[in-house]
């Protein structure tokens, strides 16, 4: 269970009372961390993110190979989970994210990546600024939403996989990816020390914000354990809820169904 012994609404931030500040105090934290956010991924998880999500791609590859798919990537930070969807098939990839520095850096990265003819339909993602929760999307609109890393920073958990839900078609797949508290073990208490008194001294030094990579492990500590998370998605409507643990219980990929009405 999240360490708050009571299933968590959403994250929780230093000194946000209401889910307006906690989104808010979330948005100016990325947005401080932006010009340094993907050196400090790569270098911190050990390279381990670039594989988690081309391992995500691989798994989606059903609905990323067909033309006609739709796709939206949420929090979508600079761009990379986007890019790896994108490169996997013939689907439209949309990104969406609230921090407009991410969603800079990203369009840089596409900019560059559309000149490249190795890279498959780079040149046609379009990055979108727009908050998870109120979505600027019709009901019905995409085959499948992804978010890697993106889903532990709302403000409401629920609310979050209703309006996922809602731009979803019937038939439609959400993707989740996210980090998790290993099971108790040498090895899950060396994680843990790694990722809660070293991490947080590299993130500080290299990006000049000390909360951010404080704020990073409390989340990750508060959040549903994969079981709590895919029993949330199946109240709010989703069929066919379930998760697969990777790199030693320390990311998990949940992946659930919109119904058919």
């Amino acid at each position: 269970m999240p360490t708050n012994s009571a299933p968590a609404k959403g994250t929780q931030t230093e000194g946000a009372h209401t889910e307006v500040d906690a989104s808010h105090k979330v948005r100016e934290m990325f947005a401080q961390i932006a010009p340094r956010y993907d050196l400090l991924n790569h270098l911190l998880s050990l390279q381990l993110d670039r594989l988690w999500r081309k391992r995500v791609a691989r798994q989606l590859r059903p609905i990323l190979a067909r033309s006609d798919a739709a796709v939206l990537d949420l929090c979508c930070g600079t761009g990379d989970l986007a890019f790896a969807l994108a490169r996997e098939g013939k689907a439209r990839v949309y990104g969406a994210d609230f921090a407009h520095p991410m969603l800079v850096l990203a369009k840089q990265k596409n900019s560059v990546l559309s000149g490249d003819s190795s890279q498959p339909n780079a040149n046609a993602l379009p990055f979108l600024e727009a908050d998870a929760l109120r979505l600027p999307f019709a009901d019905c609109s995409f085959d499948l939403v992804t978010t890697a890393f993106g889903f532990r920073n709302l403000a409401n958990y629920e609310a979050g996989l209703r309006e996922i839900q809602r731009v979803l078609k019937p038939g439609g797949t959400i993707a989740i990816l996210e980090f998790t508290e290993p099971p108790d073990s040498l090895l899950g208490g060396t994680y843990r020390w790694y990722f809660c008194k070293v991490l947080p001294r590299i993130g500080a030094l290299i990006s000049g914000d000390p909360s951010a990579y404080t704020y990073l492990p409390k989340s990750v500590a508060r959040f549903f354990r994969p079981p709590e998370l895919a029993s949330l998605m199946a109240a709010v409507g989703y069929s066919s809820a379930e998760f697969k643990v990777w790199t030693f219980g320390t990311v998990a990929l949940h992946t659930a169904v919109r119904p058919w009405e």
